[in-house]
């Protein structure tokens, strides 16, 4: 199956498109032609002649030009018509957005969606989904206004869902923090495509650099297992399973007619594969902007600095709770440390610059800390609340990210201005976390692939 139609086309027909900005297919026309699709596009509505400025179509049979991609948002039973059309032209790739099909029982128009599809070499996402989003192509087939949520900026994060929610709250929530993404995916009932090829396209992928995946269920188990083991030896797979209760099971089959399994069996399968599994959507972002934006670890050994007593004793705790190890820092940097700042501040591990610490003595702390062969890791608590600290402390942990010595994590507790820096920090590729729990909790799963890929 031939998966770039999907996500690099060439010319996209939005059949079902419509004048009612309260249509789906409204929506997704307007979503291709202001999010700057680089091609062709064609409305197809044999009630119009013209949609937003662009001439419509009676079907994609009456277009002259060749079609890379459908995208479908139909009443259900006229999408194998539909579908059929497309064969007949030449289409190589279907987005059906459109639901009504296996997830409400009616399998057998959903197998009259699969038959026509492997007749004409359709390359078929769905039906019953939200489709796709490349960052580059400007391919956006999600038929939510960009109002009502947002589009992260590119990045090297790409997200496959069997969950359209989901999906939708995660890019959401990306595009607030300034968190960058590849590509999005959201499968729905898998027809034809199911979380496998997503997986195995998403691992072949040059831009794709971290793979995050939403599961309920899976079509083919063992294949799955095989392919996500072949996947997480090189690149890392964030994983979260839905429908781990017999409630949560029962309301997958109704969401999109999969059955979830049994959760004890998804959690060791993970665990075999080295993927990354987390327990809810927060931890889904929290580990996945880990991965992304800094290198992997060299050990386990922490170091951390504030400007907090408090904090440092709150981070301590998680490092240990987490199975991690306080570094204990060389001769060299408490030396370096301690003839830059004043005598009161005790210069150890966890390191607490004390109350009235401005920038200076966390580039001191930051940087003696980076030079450290003890230490492996970096996690830097900033109270924004204390008068010495301002925002000259951002450009000095953005600075030191970027060197990519050592991986660099921030902690910044707090109200409205604490989250303006967060903010900041986070587009410019710094992971910022509201306590040190998340941050820890995070750089335990960085530990751990770390070990499992230096080997």
């Amino acid at each position: 199956m031939n998966l770039d139609a999907l996500f690099n086309p060439n010319s996209v027909a939005i059949i079902g498109a419509s004048r009612d900005p309260e249509k789906i297919g409204h929506v997704l026309l307007k979503n291709f032609i202001e999010g700057g699709f680089r091609g062709q596009i064609y409305p197809i509505n044999p009630k119009c002649t013209e949609i937003l400025d662009l001439k419509c179509y009676a079907s994609v049979k009456n277009i002259k030009d060749d079609v890379d991609l459908a995208v479908i948002s139909i009443p259900a039973k006229l999408v194998p018509e539909a579908l059929k059309e497309c064969g007949e032209k030449g289409v190589k790739g279907a987005i059906v957005i459109s639901g009504g099909f296996s997830e409400v029982g009616n399998v057998e128009l959903e197998n009259q969606l699969k038959e026509i599809c492997l007749k004409y070499n359709i390359t078929c996402l769905g039906p019953n989904c939200m489709g796709v989003i490349n960052l580059l192509t400007r391919v956006d087939s999600v038929f939510i206004p960009t109002y009502k949520m947002g589009r992260p900026k590119l990045g090297a994060v790409s997200f496959i869902s069997q969950s359209g929610a989901i999906g939708g709250a995660v890019l959401d929530l990306m595009a607030r923090q300034g968190f960058g993404m590849s590509k999005f995916v959201s499968y729905g009932n898998a027809a034809l495509l199911d979380e496998t090829d997503l997986l195995r396209y998403m691992a072949d992928d040059g831009r794709t650099k971290i793979i995050v995946l939403y599961i309920e269920g899976v079509k083919r188990g063992r294949e799955f297992f095989e392919a996500l083991k072949e996947v997480t030896r090189r690149k890392p797979v964030v994983v979260l399973k839905g429908g781990k209760t017999s409630g949560g099971a029962a309301a997958t089959k109704s969401h999109t007619g999969t059955l979830a399994g049994n959760a004890a069996v998804y959690q060791a399968v993970f665990k075999q594969c080295k993927a990354v599994e987390a327990m809810n959507i927060d931890e889904i972002f929290s580990f996945s902007k880990l991965f992304e934006s800094q290198p992997f670890c060299s050990g386990d050994r922490v170091g951390i600095i504030t400007n907090g007593g408090g904090l440092a004793v709150v981070a301590t705790d998680s490092v240990e709770e987490n199975g991690l190890k306080l570094a204990e820092l060389s001769d060299g940097s408490r030396k370096c440390i301690s003839e830059k700042v004043p005598p009161y501040v005790n210069v150890k591990n966890p390191l607490d610059l004390s109350g009235d610490a401005g920038a200076d003595r966390f580039e001191v702390a930051v940087h003696a800390m980076l030079d450290d062969p003890n230490v492996d890791a970096i996690l830097v608590g900033v109270l924004f609340q204390t008068e010495s600290i301002d925002s000259r402390v951002l450009s000095i942990l953005v600075e030191a990210s970027n060197l990519k010595k050592k991986p660099i994590l921030v902690a910044c507790p707090g109200g409205e201005y604490a989250e303006v820096h967060s903010r900041i920090l986070e587009n410019c590729g710094v992971p910022t976390y509201t306590s040190s729990t998340y941050a820890i909790k995070s750089l335990r799963k960085l530990v751990d692939y770390s070990k499992f890929i230096n080997k």
